[in-house]
Protein backbone atom coordinates (compact mmCIF):
# COMPACT_ATOMS: atom_id res chain seq x y z
CA UNK A 1 0.00 0.00 0.00
CA UNK A 2 1.35 3.39 -0.95
CA UNK A 3 2.09 6.03 1.65
CA UNK A 4 1.31 8.77 -0.84
CA UNK A 5 -1.61 10.67 0.66
CA UNK A 6 -2.87 12.37 -2.49
CA UNK A 7 -3.96 9.37 -4.54
CA UNK A 8 -6.27 6.41 -4.12
CA UNK A 9 -4.96 3.37 -2.30
CA UNK A 10 -5.01 -0.14 -3.73
CA UNK A 11 -4.35 -3.69 -2.62
CA UNK A 12 -6.31 -6.40 -0.77
CA UNK A 13 -7.01 -4.13 2.23
CA UNK A 14 -9.27 -2.02 0.00
CA UNK A 15 -12.68 -3.70 -0.14
CA UNK A 16 -16.36 -2.94 0.30
CA UNK A 17 -19.36 -4.91 1.44
CA UNK A 18 -20.88 -4.60 -2.02
CA UNK A 19 -17.77 -6.11 -3.61
CA UNK A 20 -17.81 -9.03 -1.16
CA UNK A 21 -21.55 -9.61 -1.44
CA UNK A 22 -22.18 -13.23 -2.32
CA UNK A 23 -18.60 -14.25 -1.57
CA UNK A 24 -17.93 -16.72 1.21
CA UNK A 25 -14.14 -17.16 0.99
CA UNK A 26 -13.73 -14.99 4.08
CA UNK A 27 -15.53 -17.69 6.10
CA UNK A 28 -13.44 -20.71 7.08
CA UNK A 29 -14.76 -23.88 8.71
CA UNK A 30 -13.24 -25.93 11.51
CA UNK A 31 -12.35 -29.39 10.24
CA UNK A 32 -13.09 -32.66 12.10
CA UNK A 33 -9.36 -33.37 12.52
CA UNK A 34 -8.96 -29.97 14.20
CA UNK A 35 -11.83 -30.77 16.58
CA UNK A 36 -10.03 -34.01 17.42
CA UNK A 37 -6.91 -32.00 18.32
CA UNK A 38 -8.97 -29.72 20.52
CA UNK A 39 -10.70 -32.63 22.27
CA UNK A 40 -7.33 -34.28 22.94
CA UNK A 41 -6.02 -31.01 24.36
CA UNK A 42 -9.03 -30.69 26.67
CA UNK A 43 -8.50 -34.20 27.95
CA UNK A 44 -4.82 -33.47 28.59
CA UNK A 45 -5.70 -30.41 30.66
CA UNK A 46 -8.38 -32.02 32.83
CA UNK A 47 -7.61 -31.18 36.44
CA UNK A 48 -4.96 -28.63 35.52
CA UNK A 49 -3.73 -26.29 38.24
CA UNK A 50 -1.79 -23.85 36.07
CA UNK A 51 -3.51 -20.49 35.57
CA UNK A 52 -4.95 -20.28 32.08
CA UNK A 53 -3.13 -17.09 31.13
CA UNK A 54 0.21 -18.59 32.22
CA UNK A 55 -0.03 -21.02 29.31
CA UNK A 56 1.68 -20.21 25.99
CA UNK A 57 1.51 -21.74 22.54
CA UNK A 58 4.19 -24.27 23.47
CA UNK A 59 1.73 -25.75 25.97
CA UNK A 60 -0.72 -26.52 23.16
CA UNK A 61 0.98 -28.80 20.58
CA UNK A 62 -1.80 -28.83 17.97
CA UNK A 63 -0.14 -28.83 14.50
CA UNK A 64 -3.36 -28.54 12.50
CA UNK A 65 -4.60 -25.62 14.62
CA UNK A 66 -1.14 -24.04 14.34
CA UNK A 67 -1.27 -24.22 10.53
CA UNK A 68 -4.81 -22.85 10.47
CA UNK A 69 -3.92 -19.80 12.51
CA UNK A 70 -0.65 -19.19 10.68
CA UNK A 71 -2.72 -18.84 7.49
CA UNK A 72 -5.23 -16.56 9.24
CA UNK A 73 -2.37 -14.43 10.57
CA UNK A 74 -1.19 -13.87 6.98
CA UNK A 75 -4.72 -12.87 5.98
CA UNK A 76 -4.95 -10.37 8.84
CA UNK A 77 -1.63 -8.72 7.95
CA UNK A 78 -1.18 -8.89 4.20
CA UNK A 79 -4.67 -9.83 3.03
CA UNK A 80 -8.11 -8.28 3.51
CA UNK A 81 -7.46 -7.87 7.20
CA UNK A 82 -10.22 -10.09 8.61
CA UNK A 83 -11.47 -13.68 8.78
CA UNK A 84 -14.27 -15.71 10.34
CA UNK A 85 -13.69 -19.27 11.56
CA UNK A 86 -16.96 -21.15 11.96
CA UNK A 87 -17.97 -24.44 13.56
CA UNK A 88 -16.36 -24.70 16.98
CA UNK A 89 -18.77 -26.96 18.95
CA UNK A 90 -19.13 -24.67 21.98
CA UNK A 91 -22.53 -26.17 22.79
CA UNK A 92 -20.82 -29.24 24.23
CA UNK A 93 -18.12 -27.33 26.12
CA UNK A 94 -18.39 -25.97 29.63
CA UNK A 95 -17.59 -22.29 30.02
CA UNK A 96 -14.22 -23.21 31.49
CA UNK A 97 -13.47 -25.51 28.54
CA UNK A 98 -14.52 -22.79 26.10
CA UNK A 99 -12.13 -20.38 27.78
CA UNK A 100 -9.31 -22.93 27.51
CA UNK A 101 -10.02 -23.61 23.84
CA UNK A 102 -10.21 -19.89 23.09
CA UNK A 103 -6.94 -19.21 24.88
CA UNK A 104 -5.21 -22.07 23.05
CA UNK A 105 -6.34 -20.65 19.71
CA UNK A 106 -5.44 -17.09 20.70
CA UNK A 107 -1.83 -17.98 21.55
CA UNK A 108 -1.52 -19.78 18.21
CA UNK A 109 -2.55 -16.56 16.45
CA UNK A 110 -0.45 -14.10 18.46
CA UNK A 111 0.48 -12.87 21.93
CA UNK A 112 -2.54 -11.91 24.06
CA UNK A 113 -2.08 -8.54 25.72
CA UNK A 114 -3.72 -6.75 28.61
CA UNK A 115 -7.08 -5.14 27.95
CA UNK A 116 -7.40 -3.02 31.08
CA UNK A 117 -5.40 -1.52 33.94
CA UNK A 118 -5.94 -4.67 36.00
CA UNK A 119 -3.95 -6.68 33.49
CA UNK A 120 -6.76 -8.97 32.27
CA UNK A 121 -5.91 -10.63 28.96
CA UNK A 122 -9.28 -12.24 28.29
CA UNK A 123 -12.56 -10.37 28.56
CA UNK A 124 -16.15 -11.54 28.58
CA UNK A 125 -18.13 -9.32 26.23
CA UNK A 126 -21.59 -9.26 27.73
CA UNK A 127 -24.16 -6.83 29.11
CA UNK A 128 -23.35 -5.98 32.73
CA UNK A 129 -26.21 -3.47 33.07
CA UNK A 130 -23.74 -0.59 33.44
CA UNK A 131 -23.83 2.54 31.30
CA UNK A 132 -20.92 4.45 29.74
CA UNK A 133 -22.47 7.84 30.48
CA UNK A 134 -22.86 7.17 34.20
CA UNK A 135 -19.18 6.70 35.10
CA UNK A 136 -15.71 7.57 33.88
CA UNK A 137 -14.53 3.96 33.58
CA UNK A 138 -17.34 1.82 32.10
CA UNK A 139 -16.52 0.74 28.55
CA UNK A 140 -18.93 0.10 25.71
CA UNK A 141 -18.33 -3.66 25.49
CA UNK A 142 -19.84 -3.99 29.00
CA UNK A 143 -23.23 -2.72 27.76
CA UNK A 144 -25.95 -3.66 25.27
CA UNK A 145 -25.47 -0.31 23.51
CA UNK A 146 -24.79 -0.02 19.83
CA UNK A 147 -21.02 -0.02 19.32
CA UNK A 148 -20.25 2.45 16.58
CA UNK A 149 -17.27 1.82 14.30
CA UNK A 150 -13.99 1.67 16.20
CA UNK A 151 -10.86 -0.38 16.69
CA UNK A 152 -9.73 -2.39 19.71
CA UNK A 153 -6.27 -2.78 21.22
CA UNK A 154 -3.29 -4.65 19.85
CA UNK A 155 -2.52 -5.58 16.27
CA UNK A 156 -5.70 -7.65 16.07
CA UNK A 157 -8.77 -8.64 18.02
CA UNK A 158 -10.30 -12.11 18.35
CA UNK A 159 -13.88 -12.84 19.42
CA UNK A 160 -15.43 -16.24 20.17
CA UNK A 161 -19.24 -16.29 20.21
CA UNK A 162 -20.63 -18.50 22.98
CA UNK A 163 -24.23 -17.27 22.99
CA UNK A 164 -26.16 -14.86 20.79
CA UNK A 165 -28.69 -12.23 21.83
CA UNK A 166 -32.46 -12.60 21.52
CA UNK A 167 -32.25 -10.07 18.69
CA UNK A 168 -29.71 -7.61 17.31
CA UNK A 169 -25.99 -7.64 17.94
CA UNK A 170 -25.15 -7.68 14.24
CA UNK A 171 -21.40 -7.52 13.52
CA UNK A 172 -20.12 -4.95 11.03
CA UNK A 173 -16.72 -4.39 9.42
CA UNK A 174 -15.31 -1.66 7.20
CA UNK A 175 -11.99 -1.23 5.39
CA UNK A 176 -9.87 1.69 6.64
CA UNK A 177 -8.24 2.04 3.20
CA UNK A 178 -11.71 2.22 1.66
CA UNK A 179 -12.62 4.99 4.11
CA UNK A 180 -9.49 6.87 3.05
CA UNK A 181 -10.35 6.52 -0.64
CA UNK A 182 -13.92 7.68 -0.08
CA UNK A 183 -12.79 10.76 1.87
CA UNK A 184 -10.31 11.57 -0.89
CA UNK A 185 -13.03 11.35 -3.52
CA UNK A 186 -15.77 13.14 -1.56
CA UNK A 187 -13.93 15.74 0.53
CA UNK A 188 -10.21 15.86 -0.28
CA UNK A 189 -9.92 18.96 1.91
CA UNK A 190 -10.56 16.77 4.97
CA UNK A 191 -7.77 14.25 4.34
CA UNK A 192 -5.20 16.40 6.14
CA UNK A 193 -7.65 17.08 8.99
CA UNK A 194 -7.93 13.35 9.66
CA UNK A 195 -4.12 13.11 9.76
CA UNK A 196 -3.87 15.80 12.46
CA UNK A 197 -4.22 15.07 16.20
CA UNK A 198 -7.55 14.21 17.85
CA UNK A 199 -8.07 13.67 21.58
CA UNK A 200 -9.59 10.43 22.95
CA UNK A 201 -10.90 9.59 26.43
CA UNK A 202 -8.90 6.65 27.85
CA UNK A 203 -11.73 5.63 30.24
CA UNK A 204 -9.22 5.44 33.12
CA UNK A 205 -7.51 2.49 31.41
CA UNK A 206 -4.22 4.00 30.24
CA UNK A 207 -1.23 2.15 31.76
CA UNK A 208 0.56 5.40 32.52
CA UNK A 209 -2.52 7.08 33.99
CA UNK A 210 -3.27 9.42 31.08
CA UNK A 211 -6.89 10.61 31.09
CA UNK A 212 -6.70 11.61 27.43
CA UNK A 213 -4.53 10.36 24.59
CA UNK A 214 -3.77 12.11 21.31
CA UNK A 215 -3.48 10.64 17.83
CA UNK A 216 -4.60 11.34 14.29
CA UNK A 217 -7.45 9.15 13.05
CA UNK A 218 -5.53 8.26 9.88
CA UNK A 219 -1.83 7.51 10.29
CA UNK A 220 0.61 6.83 7.44
CA UNK A 221 3.87 5.24 8.52
CA UNK A 222 6.42 3.16 6.66
CA UNK A 223 4.13 2.97 3.64
CA UNK A 224 1.11 1.67 5.56
CA UNK A 225 -2.14 3.31 6.63
CA UNK A 226 -3.29 2.61 10.21
CA UNK A 227 -6.33 4.04 11.96
CA UNK A 228 -7.18 4.91 15.53
CA UNK A 229 -10.87 5.71 15.76
CA UNK A 230 -13.40 5.70 18.58
CA UNK A 231 -16.03 8.35 17.98
CA UNK A 232 -17.71 7.77 21.35
CA UNK A 233 -14.49 8.31 23.30
CA UNK A 234 -13.52 11.22 21.07
CA UNK A 235 -16.76 12.91 22.18
CA UNK A 236 -16.52 11.96 25.88
CA UNK A 237 -13.01 13.47 25.93
CA UNK A 238 -14.66 16.83 25.37
CA UNK A 239 -15.77 16.80 29.02
CA UNK A 240 -12.21 17.57 30.08
CA UNK A 241 -11.63 21.34 30.16
CA UNK A 242 -8.01 20.99 29.02
CA UNK A 243 -9.05 19.21 25.81
CA UNK A 244 -9.39 21.60 22.85
CA UNK A 245 -12.90 21.90 21.45
CA UNK A 246 -13.42 20.13 18.15
CA UNK A 247 -13.10 22.49 15.22
CA UNK A 248 -15.74 22.72 12.52
CA UNK A 249 -13.41 20.91 10.14
CA UNK A 250 -12.83 18.11 12.67
CA UNK A 251 -16.57 17.72 13.25
CA UNK A 252 -17.15 17.53 9.50
CA UNK A 253 -14.35 14.99 9.09
CA UNK A 254 -15.71 12.74 11.85
CA UNK A 255 -19.23 13.01 10.45
CA UNK A 256 -17.96 12.03 7.01
CA UNK A 257 -16.13 9.00 8.43
CA UNK A 258 -19.37 7.96 10.14
CA UNK A 259 -21.36 8.37 6.92
CA UNK A 260 -18.85 6.28 4.98
CA UNK A 261 -18.73 3.54 7.64
CA UNK A 262 -22.51 3.30 7.78
CA UNK A 263 -23.01 3.19 4.00
CA UNK A 264 -24.56 -0.27 3.35
CA UNK A 265 -22.52 -0.51 0.13
CA UNK A 266 -19.25 0.03 2.00
CA UNK A 267 -19.68 -1.83 5.29
CA UNK A 268 -20.02 -5.58 5.57
CA UNK A 269 -22.47 -6.96 8.13
CA UNK A 270 -23.16 -10.49 9.34
CA UNK A 271 -24.59 -12.36 12.31
CA UNK A 272 -22.23 -14.40 14.44
CA UNK A 273 -23.32 -17.90 15.44
CA UNK A 274 -22.28 -19.82 18.56
CA UNK A 275 -18.88 -21.29 17.75
CA UNK A 276 -17.86 -18.48 15.39
CA UNK A 277 -14.46 -16.84 15.87
CA UNK A 278 -14.16 -13.36 14.36
CA UNK A 279 -10.67 -11.91 13.85
CA UNK A 280 -9.54 -8.64 12.33
CA UNK A 281 -6.54 -6.34 12.03
CA UNK A 282 -7.10 -3.29 14.23
CA UNK A 283 -5.18 -0.92 11.96
CA UNK A 284 -6.81 -1.79 8.62
CA UNK A 285 -10.34 -2.71 9.72
CA UNK A 286 -12.87 -0.93 11.93
CA UNK A 287 -15.67 -2.94 13.50
CA UNK A 288 -19.07 -2.21 15.01
CA UNK A 289 -22.05 -3.95 16.58
CA UNK A 290 -25.72 -3.07 16.50
CA UNK A 291 -27.67 -2.66 19.74
CA UNK A 292 -29.17 -5.90 20.97
CA UNK A 293 -32.00 -7.25 23.12
CA UNK A 294 -31.00 -9.95 25.57
CA UNK A 295 -32.82 -12.87 27.15
CA UNK A 296 -34.18 -12.50 30.69
CA UNK A 297 -32.33 -15.62 31.86
CA UNK A 298 -28.75 -14.54 32.67
CA UNK A 299 -27.47 -17.97 31.60
CA UNK A 300 -28.82 -17.41 28.08
CA UNK A 301 -27.59 -13.86 27.53
CA UNK A 302 -25.26 -12.85 24.73
CA UNK A 303 -21.69 -13.78 25.62
CA UNK A 304 -18.45 -13.57 23.68
CA UNK A 305 -14.83 -14.05 24.73
CA UNK A 306 -12.32 -11.45 23.54
CA UNK A 307 -8.56 -11.29 23.15
CA UNK A 308 -6.34 -8.47 21.93
CA UNK A 309 -3.27 -9.79 20.18
CA UNK A 310 0.19 -8.68 19.16
CA UNK A 311 1.04 -10.48 15.90
CA UNK A 312 4.54 -11.76 15.13
CA UNK A 313 4.12 -10.48 11.57
CA UNK A 314 2.73 -7.11 12.67
CA UNK A 315 3.51 -3.92 10.76
CA UNK A 316 5.78 -1.06 11.84
CA UNK A 317 3.86 1.51 13.86
CA UNK A 318 4.12 5.30 14.16
CA UNK A 319 6.00 6.44 17.30
CA UNK A 320 3.02 8.17 18.89
CA UNK A 321 1.22 4.80 19.11
CA UNK A 322 3.52 4.06 22.06
CA UNK A 323 1.46 6.56 24.07
CA UNK A 324 -1.92 4.99 23.27
CA UNK A 325 -3.52 2.45 25.58
CA UNK A 326 -4.65 0.36 22.60
CA UNK A 327 -1.39 -0.03 20.73
CA UNK A 328 1.33 0.53 23.35
CA UNK A 329 2.12 -3.15 23.95
CA UNK A 330 2.26 -4.02 20.26
CA UNK A 331 4.43 -0.97 19.57
CA UNK A 332 6.89 -1.82 22.34
CA UNK A 333 7.07 -5.47 21.29
CA UNK A 334 8.53 -4.42 17.93
CA UNK A 335 10.25 -1.13 18.70
CA UNK A 336 11.99 -1.84 22.01
CA UNK A 337 13.66 -4.65 23.93
CA UNK A 338 10.35 -5.48 25.64
CA UNK A 339 9.82 -9.26 25.89
CA UNK A 340 6.75 -10.81 24.23
CA UNK A 341 3.89 -11.55 26.61
CA UNK A 342 3.86 -15.30 25.93
CA UNK A 343 6.36 -17.74 24.59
Amino acid sequence: MSGNTDRLLGGPEVWSGAELSGQTDWIQHVEPAEIDEIDAMLMAFKGRTTALTDLGRGDFPMPRIARRFAAIRSELEGGRGFALLRGLPVGRYSLEDSRLVFWAMAVHLGDPQTQDRLGNRMHSVTNTGLKVDNTNSVRSYQTDDELTFHNDGGDAFMLLCLKTAKSGGISKLVSVAKIYNEVLMRRPDLIEVLQAPFHFDTRDQHPTGLKVQTSPILNFFDGRLSALYKRRYLLTAQRFPEVPRLTTAQEEAVQLVEEICNDPEIQMSFSMQPGDIQMANNYSVLHARSKYEDYEDPAERRHLLRAWLTLPNGRSLPPHFELTREFRTSYLSRHSEMTHITA
